[in-house]
């Protein structure tokens, strides 16, 4: 058997559609899929498959001109309406899809996170719980408050603590954020947050860069740069007089009344 044979076997692939109990509709190409193999293609009218296509590949064997059926199959044409490509779940949350209730895990290869393999209840203050005076006598134990304080700023207790990389993201992101220096508010403002009495800078590395506002009336318990600025800042001065912030009180006390001419038709004098 040649290959033309294959490529002419239209009816033995139609026939192999109708046999699985599908209609299909002209036949559109035949390609070759190698010495013993070629592939028949059909439109399709199935309701949804807007495009598709039905394929049939059918087989041959040297010295016998018997057309064999290898597969059936639905394949996308050109134009074909596909599913949007599927994301795992994690590539799909986004900021914000958090609700009560809802659990999200961060993977153990979550670049924003590093083991932390110290055990707080072996945690001790290095220079403290072991000193030991000139007479061999015991130092008394570190205050509990004392080591809580020090164990939290170095982060004992938890399994993981922050990467490098996830702070570095987590500070690229407040700071491009609706509450870092390029933001509207804070291009109009006059001082900078650094220097409000309502800012609390953050501990650690993000210290210099980021802290939290404590104004009720602004970005109350939000992380804002230091470079962010806003019309409450803590040295704004209030505007003389009884007015809004922006403007000063109007006294209407000041208006001038005139008299207008006496209009056609013997109208009496108006005042303004």
């Amino acid at each position: 058997m040649d290959g033309t044979r294959l490529l002419d076997a239209v009816e033995v692939a139609r026939g192999a559609l109708v046999e699985d109990g599908h209609e299909p509709g002209a036949h559109r190409q035949a390609v070759a899929e190698g010495e013993w193999a070629a592939a028949h293609y059909f439109d399709s009218d199935l309701p949804g498959y807007r495009g598709w296509q039905w394929c049939v590949v059918v087989a041959g064997a040297p010295g016998t001109d018997v057309v064999t059926v290898s597969e059936v199959v639905l394949l996308p044409g050109e134009g074909a309406l596909l599913a949007p490509e599927w994301l795992p779940w994690s590539d799909r949350v986004a900021p914000g899809d958090l609700s009560v209730g809802d659990m999200l895990a961060a993977g153990p290869d979550d670049p924003r996170l590093v083991p932390n393999h110290i055990d707080t209840s072996t945690a001790v203050v290095p220079g403290v719980a072991d000193e030991y005076p000139a007479d061999g006598v015991e130092a008394s134990a570190p205050d509990p408050e004392d080591l809580a304080e020090v164990a939290g700023a170095l982060g004992l207790g938890r399994k993981r603590l922050l990467s490098r990389e996830g702070r570095d993201a987590a500070a690229q992101r407040w700071y491009d954020g609706e509450h870092g220096p390029g933001a509207e508010m804070a291009v109009a403002a006059p001082f900078p947050c650094c220097t409000c009495g309502f800012y609390i800078p953050l501990s650690g590395a993000l210290r210099v860069a980021f802290g939290a506002c404590a104004n009720e009336y602004s970005a109350d318990a939000q992380v804002v740069s230091a470079e962010y600025g806003c019309g409450a800042h803590s040295d704004i001065v209030a505007p003389s007089g009884e007015g809004s912030p922006a403007y000063d009180a109007f006294d209407d006390g000041v208006l001038e009344i005139v008299a207008v001419g006496a209009g056609s038709g013997g109208e009496s004098d108006a005042q303004s």
